[in-house]
């Protein structure tokens, strides 16, 4: 292949085709501008432009975390009550409002209202911009269509890491409060993008429809929930523990984890289409989060050599192990999105698009702690059981979703395509 066919299929692989297919990639990365920027800047903006203390924001962000594991599953049934457009575009919509009233927050109590409400918000509107996705486009095109969002969300995020810094580097309140505002703009373009996206039908519901809550009791789903949530765990390995092990174990500068950060959405953003070929189909997802996991298995063995070894070595065995986890990522977000498309019902799909979030929510509560502690605090033995912990759940997740998929989802249409327009 010549150096032109090579430039060809990369561009292939970041710019997506003309249609819906890049009309939510653009979306995707204009929004990212907005969350990059505020992920970024936010733990500074709390402090520094709003006066709370570190623990106050620690305590408001955990009681949001709280929020957005209890509501995943009740607000996700928003989405097949009311549709994922209408959900999406009024989650946006009240995002810019809350956005715009952070500059007045005074107190703990009015931080905490603007955060659990933010976490409430994003917690329904996750679930609709993903189940949009999924009823707009074919089966076939749905998991790239997601790569495609995921590699143009890399670079909205890196976009608004490079406004963060401006405003960093600036450092008074008045910035930090446009910096919040723009935000609030972001989010409102946002809804104007999404507003202009194909109205979609309607599918047609059951005519009793099931609670909200019934979900919870579709045990092989909520089991693929559970197994696919662990596995997202790659994300806690990267951004926390991996630089905790750095700093602790290794001889390597400090310099060397934001290399890393940026080799990840390099990566990202080059490969994650052409990865995400083959999960389209839920035996194909389910076999993409198991390389996935094994792939991670194999990073917790790498990378604690990086403890022994000196100078440019170290390097060597830090980049090769990121290397691996950053693979792990791609893959295994195929597998999710895989999973995503093919398992929920189509009448039901809020619900349990909802529910397959749960698993990542449950992650979010155990891992950073959990790993932190084996692959840190232990000197280096502790990597040994992570290792077995991520190729026994990459070994599991086959077999769950095989039983899932032979077990009939609760208050399904039996035929997906059974829908009514929208009058």
């Amino acid at each position: 292949m010549g150096a032109r066919d090579t430039i060809r299929s990369i561009v292939r692989n970041v710019v997506p085709p003309a249609g819906l297919t890049r009309a939510l990639a653009v979306q995707a990365m204009v929004g990212a501008v907005g969350s990059g920027l505020f992920h970024a800047g936010s733990a500074v903006f709390f402090t520094r432009a709003l006066g709370l203390s570190a623990a106050q924001v620690g305590l408001g962000l955990s009681i949001a975390a709280g929020v957005s594991l209890l509501g995943t599953v009740p607000l996700g049934g928003l989405t097949d009550r009311y549709g994922p457009q209408r959900v999406w575009i009024v989650g946006l919509v009240l995002d810019a409002a809350l956005f715009a009233t952070y500059p007045f927050v005074g107190s703990f109590a009015s931080f905490l209202a603007v955060v659990v409400t933010l976490a409430a918000v994003e917690a329904s509107t996750g679930v609709a911009r993903q189940v949009y996705s999924i009823n707009a486009l074919p089966p076939a095109e749905r998991v790239t269509a997601m790569a495609y969002q995921r590699s143009s969300l890399n670079v909205g995020f890196g976009l608004g890491a490079v406004i963060s810094g401006l405003v960093l580097a600036v450092d008074t309140i008045g910035a930090y409060r446009a910096m919040v505002w723009f935000i609030s703009g972001v989010f409102l373009v946002t809804a104007l993008f999404v507003r202009r996206l194909p109205r979609l039908p309607q599918v047609a519901r059951t005519a009793e429809p099931m609670s909200r809550l019934a979900v919870l009791r579709d045990r092989p789903f909520m089991a693929v929930s559970l197994v696919s949530g662990l596995l997202t765990a790659h994300g806690v390995l990267y951004l926390t523990v991996m630089p905790l092990w750095i700093l602790a174990h290794t001889d390597a500068p400090k310099t060397v984890i934001a290399a890393l950060v940026l080799l990840n959405t390099v990566l990202i953003v080059l490969l994650q289409v052409r990865v995400s070929r083959g999960a389209d189909t839920a035996a194909g997802a389910a076999r993409a989060s198991r390389r996935g996991g094994l792939l991670i298995a194999v990073f917790c063995l790498v990378l604690p050599i990086s403890g022994v070894t000196r100078g440019g070595l170290t390097i060597v065995v830090l980049v090769g192990a990121a290397t691996l986890l950053i693979l792990a990522e791609l893959i295994e977000s195929a597998g999710t999105w895989g999973l995503t498309a093919t398992l929920p019902p189509a009448d039901q799909r809020g619900a349990y698009v909802g529910a397959l979030r749960l698993g990542t929510q449950v992650q979010y509560l155990i891992a950073p702690a959990g790993l932190t502690a084996l692959g840190v605090t232990t000197g280096g033995w502790g990597w040994l059981p992570i290792a077995a912990i991520f190729a026994l759940v990459g070994l599991a997740i086959v077999p769950v979703v095989a039983w899932a998929e032979r077990t009939p989802r609760l208050g399904a249409v039996p035929v997906e395509q059974n829908m009514t327009s929208v009058p």
